[in-house]
């Protein structure tokens, strides 16, 4: 009996296969962008937090993959519309399991961090860290399959 099942059944790719198959794709594609969406919220928050003075320190947060940046940028940003632009560029271009770092390697940076500035006394990456886990579950939550 169980030779004839996997015989005449054995190996069919019927419409519950497919429809798995597609769960498959679909849930994939809902982490991946999962993934792009928290990094996009991570650097919008720290973006968005940093104190402003000539507006280098917002243009220096770097979206890198594979390692954390190790220069400053030339550049201003009171805004932080480039850099977050440039963030949310570097976030598309993200696939599962890769490594990725915001970081802003200005040498005032740890001391913005730790209240040298009374426009962000709490800082950036602690506000941003308190926060991680209801962004991760924000995104979780609107990206479900």
């Amino acid at each position: 009996m169980a030779n004839h099942m996997t015989t005449r059944y054995g190996g069919q790719n019927g419409a519950f296969a497919a429809t798995l198959e597609q769960f498959k794709l679909d849930a994939l594609e809902a982490i991946e962008q999962a993934l792009q969406d928290v990094v996009i919220q991570i650097g919008q928050s720290l973006i968005s937090l940093s104190p402003v003075d000539t507006g280098r320190f917002k243009g220096n947060w770097q979206l890198t993959q594979g390692g954390p940046a190790d220069h400053s940028l030339i550049t201003t940003d009171p805004e932080g519309t480039e850099a977050l632009a440039k963030l949310i560029a570097g976030a598309g271009a993200l696939t599962l399991g890769e490594s990725v770092y915001i970081v802003n390697t200005l040498i005032y940076a740890i001391p913005l961090e730790y209240g040298h500035s009374q426009k962000a006394p709490s800082g950036m990456v602690r506000v941003t860290l308190d926060r991680f886990q209801q962004i991760v579950d924000d995104v979780v939550r609107a990206r479900q399959v």
